[in-house]
């Protein structure tokens, strides 16, 4: 079976490959946009479906190809922290998450032509207080707009604002990998194939 990932995400592609995958990258064509019809909480995996299926209406691929795809949204209090278009954005984003316990939820769907899989995984994250200059310099200098509530738990505020966690370390990264090396065991993927 031949592998798609379709996210261009530099996280979710290292940590498949950490995981032991082979696989190609194909980037899906959807409106990101989350419908107000939709739980707040089920809004990742509804998603991370949509993009699947992108995968498979624009490049066509083969019965043998399995296609990966993941949505990751922060949560607070109902609110939905999504990626910060600039610094005000990421700077509100990060100022609200201060001090707080948030919840991190992935959406994850692993499909082929004839066979899909959906899931959502849950991790709760305590930040501690972090002053408004020390958030201003972690933007400056880390740049997280491609990050779900604006932060990447790998990085600098990751050391300095996080308390502790309650799940998946790497579901807060953007793919829970040990849930998705179990499904694509159905698949007849492995990740041990060298």
């Amino acid at each position: 079976m031949k592998l798609i990932l379709a996210s261009q995400s530099p996280r979710r592609k290292e940590l498949l490959k950490l995981a032991g995958f082979d696989f190609e990258i194909k980037i899906p064509d959807i409106d990101e946009t989350i419908d107000d019809n939709w739980k707040t909480f089920e809004s990742p995996e509804i998603l991370a479906r949509k993009k699947a299926a992108s995968v498979f209406e624009q490049f066509h691929p083969g019965n043998e190809t399995v296609v990966i795809a993941a949505d990751t949204i922060v949560f607070l209090n109902g609110k939905i922290f999504n990626k910060p278009g600039n610094d005000a954005e990421a700077l509100y984003m990060l100022q609200a998450l201060s001090g707080t316990t948030h919840s991190v939820i992935t959406g994850v769907c692993i499909r082929t032509a004839e066979h899909e899989e959906s899931f959502s995984d849950e991790t709760k994250v305590v930040f501690g207080n972090l002053l408004k200059e020390e958030l201003e310099y972690y933007i400056k200098n880390h740049r997280p707009f491609d990050k779900a509530g604006g932060y990447g738990i790998q990085d600098w505020i990751g050391v300095r604002i996080v308390e502790r966690i309650e799940g998946c370390y790497f579901n807060v990264m953007g793919l829970p990998v040990r849930r998705v090396a179990d499904v694509l065991k159905k698949f007849s993927l492995t990740g041990m194939n060298k």
